[in-house]
């Protein structure tokens, strides 16, 4: 749950929308294939954008900033579930990204959206649910930004180090918004029974969901830290090569 769904322009990201740009393209997406990831990651950027405006309108109207997810509840469910279109790109080749990395990143978002604030209403009034929208809302702007321009060959130093940078303070934020949210929700979870499937049944299974929400918890605790550090690294990799290559010209 502390990942993020792999890029839709080519290369993969590991955190809330941040990650590693990996120059692994060989040949590159045909001519095709390049201009629907054009269109794609281009829409996606209107669409966060257009949350963004969203949460930017509804806090001056309100002159408050709780509660602001119901003014861009529907455009967040839309464009986050929009990013299951990301594992077709890695399933059919067209950016080379794990594909079972890529749905697992991918899927924990649409968990959170889906599964978690769409189903337990009671935390939609968190302000944790606000943390995490801030905290994706501009990590994808950034993120699909720097793959539509990455798609035409033109990124400008930037929004480069925007992508690289910015996780340093959006990464925490991101995730201790999402462990709040999940924590808030326990109690009404267990309170309803939630998506838990009780013994006996003509299955013979169970499924507890307050405890999956828990081990869903608990599995930050190492992946939290690898990631942080890995994308670390990243920057370090990435922006020190920019230098370099800014001072041979």
């Amino acid at each position: 749950m502390a990942a993020s769904g792999s890029g839709g322009g080519g290369g993969s990201r590991a955190d809330n929308g941040y990650g590693s740009q990996q120059s692994r393209r060989r040949k590159g997406p045909g001519a095709l294939a390049t201009a629907y990831l054009v269109i794609y990651n281009v829409v996606m950027t209107a669409g966060w954008l257009v949350i963004a405006v969203g949460l930017v309108r509804a806090y001056l109207a309100k002159g408050s900033y709780h509660s602001l997810y119901y003014s861009i509840e529907k455009p967040l469910k839309f464009f986050q579930t929009g990013a299951l279109l990301e594992i077709l790109h890695c399933a059919f080749g067209i950016v080379p990204s794990s594909v079972v990395l890529t749905a697992f990143q991918v899927m924990s978002r649409v968990f959170l959206t889906w599964a978690v604030t769409h189903s337990v209403k009671e935390v939609q009034t968190e302000d944790s649910v606000l943390l995490f929208v801030v905290a994706w809302t501009i990590t994808e702007i950034i993120r699909y930004s720097f793959y539509t321009f990455s798609l035409l060959n033109h990124l400008p130093y930037l929004i480069k180090w925007a992508r690289y940078t910015l996780f340093i303070i959006l990464y925490p934020m991101g995730v201790s918004g999402e462990l709040l949210t999940i924590y808030a929700a326990l109690p009404f979870v267990r309170q309803s029974g939630l998506y838990s499937i009780s013994l006996p049944n003509k299955y013979n299974f169970s499924f507890d969901y307050y405890t999956f929400l828990i081990l869903v918890m608990i599995s930050y605790i190492p992946i939290f830290p690898q990631l942080y550090f890995h994308m670390l690294h990243q920057r370090r990799k990435v922006l020190s090569h920019t230098e370099e290559h800014k001072k041979s010209e």
